[in-house]
């Protein structure tokens, strides 16, 4: 049997085929934080050209029940226990609030919006986690820097769900902002409540878990709104198939190898930095691969939020470390399943 948390270099190679145990650490560190700043900001790019030829839903169902059957079938080969029905049934909540809510609003949204502005709202999770940990969680009130960083937030929100707010030479879908607005709070409170919710203690082994179930619910509800009978095999763009692989492999099984590797040999402030390098990567990709273009006002607001939320990042962090109890290890590293797309 291996060890209950795993061996994510070991996981890494099975799946990449590349010896990344033969690294020197620091390379090894080096190539994990690359992997979650690139690859997750570059998901939602990929997702953009996904959603072109294959309809919404069916594709967020196909990549998290691919990705997700994959990591569960390797750790489950590799001797990790079999999960509980309660566990499973937490998996459930969890998935539903952040793929198929979460990342299914995002590739919504994305039919509506450009896929850098798409990052950019999402980077406000942050931002809804300390407000509703505030109101509804342990009641904690926000430091003066996390404050500020709150008002932050909020003023580049405001700027861009303003009138006269422009991307992509028009002006922005207010039905594309509700939904990401509304996709950035399921993803807060699934992150929150996968704190406390009985999920095994393997990291890797409940986001398998999560995204078995995601992917079941986005396939669902694609049945349910028709998108089965929209498939048309010989429309789908060649684009399409290699964004759509690029997610399975890259943004979900390589992506949070790393992601919960680098909690563990790292702090968690910085790794929670991949929270506002992501929408950089995200704007800067979208420009140059997709044409996408943002007012200046749009530029300025996204410049705020990532301000805000590198204020409210490290504030939690140094927060956290005043803190006299030790946390659990579900609180220092909750499941947040966090490329945001």
């Amino acid at each position: 049997m291996v060890d209950e948390g795993g061996d994510e270099l070991t996981l890494w190679r099975s799946m990449t085929n590349i010896n990344v145990s033969s690294m020197p650490l620091r390379w090894r560190i080096t190539a994990a934080f690359a992997a979650i700043y690139l690859i997750w900001g570059s998901t939602y790019l990929a997702i953009r050209f996904a959603i072109e030829t294959i309809p919404p839903f069916l594709m967020g169902g196909m990549r998290f029940l691919i990705a997700g059957s994959i990591l569960y079938g390797v750790l489950r080969c590799r001797g990790v226990r079999s999960p509980s029905r309660q566990q499973w049934r937490a998996a459930l909540i969890v998935g539903g609030l952040l793929l198929f809510a979460g990342n299914g609003g995002v590739i919504v949204a994305e039919q509506f919006v450009p896929s850098s502005l798409a990052a950019l709202i999402i980077a406000t999770v942050p931002l809804w986690m300390v407000l509703l940990n505030w109101k509804w969680g342990d009641r904690s009130r926000p430091s003066t820097g996390t404050a500020i960083g709150l008002g932050l937030g909020l003023l580049g929100i405001g700027l861009i769900v303003a009138p006269g707010a422009q991307a992509d030479g028009g002006a922005i879908s207010p039905l594309g902002l509700i939904i990401l607005v509304v996709a950035s709070l399921s993803w807060s409170i699934g992150s929150l409540y996968s704190r406390r919710a009985q999920l095994p203690a393997n990291a890797l082994l409940s986001t398998s878990m999560e995204m078995l179930m995601g992917g079941v619910l986005m396939l669902i509800v694609g049945l349910l709104l028709g998108q089965g009978a929209q498939i048309r095999l010989d429309h789908i763009s060649f684009l399409s198939l290699i964004s759509l692989a690029y997610l399975v492999v890259f943004g979900s099984l390589i992506g949070f190898t790393a992601y919960v590797w680098l909690l563990k040999v790292s702090t968690p402030a910085r790794v929670s930095t991949y929270a506002f390098v992501n929408p950089v990567v995200a704007v800067f990709l979208g420009m140059i691969f997709a044409d996408e273009t943002l007012s200046l006002r749009v530029l300025i607001a996204a410049a705020i939020i990532i301000l805000a939320v590198i204020l409210i990042t490290f504030n939690q962090a140094s927060t956290r470390s005043r803190q006299v109890a030790i946390p659990n290890k579900r609180d220092a590293a909750p499941s947040q399943l966090a490329e945001g797309a």
